[in-house]
């Protein structure tokens, strides 16, 4: 992990560096670390699909979920990393080629630069994902030593089949008028999943966009459960009940599955952007929702658990 420059408040002192993945590639990161002498346990930091950044940030859709975070596990005692994905923000390369499996080994090299960092306790190192980045929690939990797991609106079933749910539900949250034409767009996703699943170069054009096909067909072959039922440490999963893209029925999967079982929340009117709403929790919302910022008990939750259990 090389060192960069330093930022911070009173109670929360952030370092700006990067991480060597394993072909040598420097992901941009930060390094937030709580305040008093190290070395603190810590957390590292996965965010959702897409070209998101370290704060979970895509373009002009800003979930701006890094920092709250960050700053919740530094005032618990707990530093955090999170890092730009390939090919976004800070981070060089071409986001539209890089694979999930890509993803996750990014992920591992990231958890072993935190290990390596001065002030850090290196067998007090979680994982905490959301969405994808929950899945890739999973994984790191189950196969690289993590000490505990933080899964944010994880699913816990084969990525065909958690895509296919989501798109049945996002579909059930549609106006009126739109539903008629749902047999013909049912018709039209099975038909592009067919050609993803067919092609064989890491990206494609499908429906006259770039698509990143590696990453899709690596993440809808992808079956999370074999790796939960590897888990050994502290989990603790987390899924709105108002999640359209997320089944919040699969925390009852992660309990099962999990030996020992995992500790599940299923929060009243939480959506899968971890925003609350009285209303549904439809993908039209977003825009209006992403104005609130993080549920601040969600973060209160994770902080205050991830610091009993990194001690």
């Amino acid at each position: 992990m090389n060192p960069g420059t330093s930022t911070g408040t009173n109670d929360v002192r952030e370092l700006r560096l990067t991480v060597p993945a394993a072909d040598g590639l420097a992901l941009a990161g930060t390094l937030t670390l709580p305040a008093g002498h190290g070395p603190h346990p810590a957390v590292l930091c996965l965010p959702g699909s897409g070209k998101v950044d370290r704060d979970s940030n895509a373009g002009r859709v800003r979930m701006d979920l890094g920092q709250p975070l960050a700053t919740a596990l530094a005032r618990q005692g707990v530093a955090s990393l999170r890092y730009d994905r390939r090919g976004v923000g800070a981070t060089p390369g071409d986001w539209h080629t890089v694979g999930f499996l890509d993803n996750r080994a990014d992920a591992a090299a990231a958890l072993n630069a935190l290990r390596g960092h001065p002030e850090i306790r290196p067998r007090a190192v979680g994982v905490l994902g959301h969405s994808e980045g929950a899945v890739h929690a999973m994984w790191l939990a189950a196969h690289a030593e993590a000490a505990a797991a933080v899964l944010l609106a994880g699913y816990a079933r084969p990525g065909e089949q958690a895509l296919r749910w989501q798109g049945g539900r996002i579909a059930s949250t549609l106006p009126r008028p739109v539903r008629p034409l749902l047999p013909v767009l049912r018709r039209a996703a099975t038909r592009q999943l067919t050609r993803l699943a067919a092609t064989t170069t890491d990206t494609a054009r499908i429906g006259g966009m770039r698509i990143n096909a590696r990453w899709w067909r690596e993440q809808l072959a992808y079956d999370p459960r074999p790796d939960l039922a590897r888990i050994a440490v502290p989990v603790l999963a987390v899924t709105g009940e108002k999640d359209t893209q997320v089944d919040p029925d699969d925390l009852d999967v992660i309990a099962h599955l999990v030996p020992g079982g995992a500790e599940t929340h299923r929060i009243p009117g939480l959506t899968h952007i971890l925003r609350r709403t009285d209303g549904p929790g439809s993908v039209l919302a977003y825009r209006r929702l992403l104005r609130d910022p993080v549920d601040g008990e969600l973060l209160t939750t994770v902080a205050g658990w991830l610091a009993t259990r990194l001690r």
